[in-house]
């Protein structure tokens, strides 16, 4: 412990008792002039003492002097007022039917007196040592402006007012609210609204706007970026509930405005409980385990205990970083790292014989809708054909669990990526009605930062220079995090029925420009975005439920549950991979078809 601290502590301690000390000087000389007889005075200043000796043996006791609570905080000022009240009424009584003699007045009026002085002391340590307007702030701090003087905007200047070294110097706030016209917060103003902000920023030379609302809408939080951006001035915002820590701002979360920020709804809250209990304690296969999906999904189960985590990829490079990320090694030497494609039937039956998974999570997939275009047959064989040989290598094995991860591109699907996505969802659905098994699909939009993602095919091209290219200026795609996404994989092998779609109420889409002027605004760059057009099979809009779908609520408030017809795998193929190869052909014309109706639309 430093010695600055045994010295305020110290000085806590001699100010409690001085404050006994001299509200007695002062209840003597205002209620009796000093004049007591010898025998009360003896009784007075046994009192006294005996109230200064509680007063350190109590604050020890409570921990008062131990840094319990911040000086001259709510919390130590109750804590410090129990503490007299119980003195006053301890002492009173005790000195009421041992002293006839004794001054009913000091037991009553001195204990408040010494309050008064003891919180009086505090007050001014506070003002003096901890207090913005008499603190010298720190060189380098950025001037920053508050943008909502609610509980969070307390909060945050708290949390920057009582720093060592704050990376701000709060010069004021605003608000819409006018009832807030007048109000002060740690001595800042209130300066104006949010309409003012502009001149408002230039007035007081502000570098940083700090959005300390949480509920904040993303077009708000766009249109507030874009008006300081011109400016040169930092948009700032605070985490999201869920990041805080018993809903309390840390200085380290602030951070500046990014594109996660826009996507527009509440983030998941998963319930550990029930996802513990799909896998806690048992054997799990993740397919697609190296790609930005599978492995997120992987960390999250591997922090969850299985018995065992089988991990499952064609790509060996891929394999190689997600065993150095859940196990600090690259060496490709465990026997839970499997080199394996899901197209080989032969291969993955071995793979489930001798892991003997009880949980399957299918995350092995081709993606990229305009290269499932140009080659749709790959498109067959890994979505449809691989996503079959899963489920029937987990019908044989006795898999309990399987969760297949679908896309929302599967709903309305005018692209060979949908069109598998959609036939794996139906597949996924008529093992689990036929078998009676809860084998689910999940559903959701585009995974910011995953790899290929437009997140990721922005920044390769921002870090080239750009231009940043887009498809149209009115696209819009519904986006969520990789966490978010994993969890809710995990989510609904947890809550759903056999042969259950559930898809995540992802909010608002989002303009895919609005995601690149983002990116550009935090590349501090000058970068153009491009528009190339749609591409053959995409959408303008994506939809999460199709025409005919109808959602219903599922146990989880942000998830829905849609039902979509069985699919007979001996249906699919008509006996020949020949006819498989015409039901791309034919569904690749329909994706053409449906690109050419949306032009037109447009």
């Amino acid at each position: 412990m430093s010695s600055s601290v045994y010295v305020k502590r110290s000085a806590m301690v001699a100010w409690d008792a001085l404050s006994w000390i001299i509200a007695l000087g002062l209840f003597l000389l205002l209620r009796h002039d000093l004049a007591l007889s010898e025998r009360i005075w003896e009784a007075t200043l046994a009192y006294t003492t005996a109230a200064i000796l509680l007063q350190v043996a109590g604050g020890f006791y409570l921990h008062l002097y131990l840094g319990r609570s911040r000086v001259g905080s709510f919390d130590e000022v109750t804590a410090l007022g129990a503490l007299v009240l119980t003195i006053s009424i301890f002492l009173g009584g005790a000195f009421f039917l041992t002293q006839p003699v004794f001054s009913r007045g000091v037991a009553v009026a001195m204990p408040a007196l010494a309050f008064i002085l003891m919180a009086a002391g505090r007050w001014v340590f506070r003002a003096a040592v901890t207090d913005p307007i008499l603190r010298n702030r720190p060189e380098g701090a950025k001037r920053a402006l508050v943008y909502g003087a609610g509980d969070i905007g307390h909060q945050v200047v708290g949390l920057v007012d009582t720093a060592d070294e704050p990376p701000y110097t709060i010069v004021g706030f605003i608000d819409d609210n006018p009832a807030k016209r007048y109000l002060r917060i740690r001595g800042h103003r209130l300066l104006g609204k949010g309409g003012d902000l502009p001149d408002l920023a230039q007035r007081h030379r502000v570098d940083v706007v700090i959005l300390a609302i949480t509920n904040a809408q993303p077009a708000f939080i766009q249109d507030l970026a874009d008006r300081l951006e011109p400016v040169g001035i930092t948009l700032v915002v605070v985490p999201p509930v869920r990041e805080m820590i018993d809903g309390q701002v840390q200085l380290g979360q602030l951070r500046e405005f990014n594109v996660a920020d826009l996507l527009g709804r509440r983030p998941i809250e998963t319930d550990l409980s029930e996802v513990a209990g799909l896998i806690t304690g048992r054997r799990v296969l993740v397919t697609g385990a190296g790609g930005s999906i599978g492995s997120e999904l992987a960390a999250q189960v591997h922090g969850l205990d299985p018995a065992s985590l089988v991990l499952l990829d064609r790509d060996e490079s891929s394999l190689h970083a997600v065993q150095l990320r859940l196990y600090g090694s690259g060496l490709l030497d465990r026997d839970d790292i499997v080199l394996c494609d899901i197209r080989d039937v032969e291969a993955l039956d071995q793979i489930f014989r001798r892991h003997r998974p009880e949980v399957v999570l299918h995350a092995a997939a081709l993606k990229h809708l305009p290269m499932l275009e140009r080659f749709p047959d790959e498109g067959w064989k890994t979505n449809v054909l691989g996503t079959h040989n899963v489920l029937s290598c987990s019908l044989a094995h006795g898999v309990e669990h399987v969760v297949n991860v679908s896309t929302d591109k599967a709903a309305d699907a005018t692209s060979v990526l949908g069109q598998t996505k959609r036939i794996a969802e139906r597949l996924t659905a008529w093992y689990a009605m036929v078998h009676d098994l809860p084998y689910v699909s999940v559903r959701f939009g585009n995974v910011l930062g995953s790899r290929g993602s437009v997140l990721y095919a922005f920044r390769a091209q921002i870090e080239r220079g750009g231009p940043v290219t887009v498809t149209h200026p009115d696209a819009t795609r519904y986006f969520m995090t990789i966490p978010e996404a994993c969890e809710l994989v995990l989510q609904a092998g947890a809550i759903g029925d056999p042969g259950d779609v559930l898809v995540l109420d992802m909010g608002e889409p989002v303009r895919i420009v609005e995601v690149a002027r983002r990116l550009i605004a935090e590349s501090k760059q000058d970068i153009d975005v491009v528009y190339t057009g749609l591409r053959p099979g995409e959408k303008l809009h994506e939809v999460l439920l199709s025409g005919e779908e109808r959602g219903t609520p599922s146990d989880h408030e942000l998830i829905t549950r849609v039902e979509v017809p069985g699919l007979d795998p001996s249906h699919m193929a008509h006996g020949g991979l020949d006819s498989a190869h015409g039901e791309v052909d034919r569904l690749q014309a329909l994706a053409n078809a449906g690109l050419r109706d949306q032009q037109g639309a447009a």
